[in-house]
């Protein structure tokens, strides 16, 4: 069953499917780095209004689903959630302490699609991601 959400002046049920990928889509994203990201992430989610209803980190990329309020654009939400993590993650993972600008993670673009009523296929593929990528491994190894 869906779980509407309300507003002063509005009802909704908003979820987007994200994924951003570090910059040169290299396989940065590992170990202590990877828990972190998801905590920076859920952090931001909280800090900005905005629900993480389910995330998964790949070496190379970073699915999330979304519950955005209407109130907010996607475009921005995802450039807050960028920006905000890069300058996180060169804090707590790189040592940059000072706030400079130009902290580069994430790529320049994202991809993001709307959940409509195949919620539980979107969750469903999130999480399996993972298994995914190891079978993908697995065969490009033996294929060598």
């Amino acid at each position: 069953m869906r779980e509407w959400q309300s507003q002063s002046h509005v009802r909704w049920y908003c979820r987007y499917h994200i994924v951003i990928v570090p910059k040169y889509r290299k396989r940065t994203i590992y170990g202590s780095l990877r828990k972190g990201i998801g905590k920076i992430l859920r952090e931001l989610c909280l800090q900005h209004g905005v629900e993480l209803v389910a995330g998964h980190a790949m070496p190379d990329h970073v699915h999330m689903c979304l519950s955005i309020p209407p109130k907010f654009s996607v475009a921005n939400t995802v450039g807050f959630l960028k920006g905000k993590s890069a300058i996180q993650i060169h804090r707590r993972y790189v040592g940059k302490a000072r706030n400079f600008t130009g902290f580069h993670f994430w790529a320049r673009g994202y991809f993001v699609s709307t959940i409509g009523l195949d919620e539980a296929a979107v969750r469903a593929y999130i999480h399996k991601q993972e298994e995914a990528e190891r079978r993908h491994e697995q065969l490009s190894l033996g294929g060598r």
